[in-house]
């Protein structure tokens, strides 16, 4: 007569079947991450993301791009620039260009359209430079 084994058999322990799970999840994340389609950023690291066209910027004054990050001057005619639309003291969207100042709406710091130089605190910091090329009458990230 065969005897049944009176002990359970094993299962996995509790943090092992959690740790699974979350490793499972990990490599759908990563795998999702990875299958942007290549065609697609290639060419915007090839040419740059257009941001807009030479005509959109005023002269003196500037336009911020929100969704890049980025804003554009156009401190003389013909001469643009490009800086982080961040601001250095709290981190807010900077809003304004207008008579060569970028201005920040929360708490009023202002920064050269020229250099991105500090005109006016509570910003201690200049706004980071942005890279941009001009290319016929289109502006694009570089």
């Amino acid at each position: 007569m065969a005897s049944e084994s009176l002990h359970p058999a094993s299962a996995p322990a509790r943090r092992t079947v959690i740790a699974a799970a979350g490793a499972a999840g990990l490599a759908v994340a990563l795998t999702a991450c990875g299958s942007e389609d290549s065609a697609s950023s290639d060419a915007d690291s090839d040419s740059g993301t257009v941001l807009g066209s030479i005509s959109e910027i005023p002269d003196g004054g500037g336009k911020v791009f929100g969704d890049q990050g980025v804003v554009v001057t156009q401190p003389t005619t013909g001469q643009f620039k490009a800086f982080s639309s961040k601001c250095t003291h709290q981190g807010c969207a900077v809003k304004d260009v207008a008579d060569g100042v970028i201005v920040c709406p929360c708490h009023d710091s202002r920064f050269s359209a020229t250099d991105g130089s500090v005109k006016q605190g509570p910003a201690t910091e200049p706004l980071p430079a942005a890279r941009i090329k001009v290319e016929g009458d289109e502006i694009r990230l570089a």
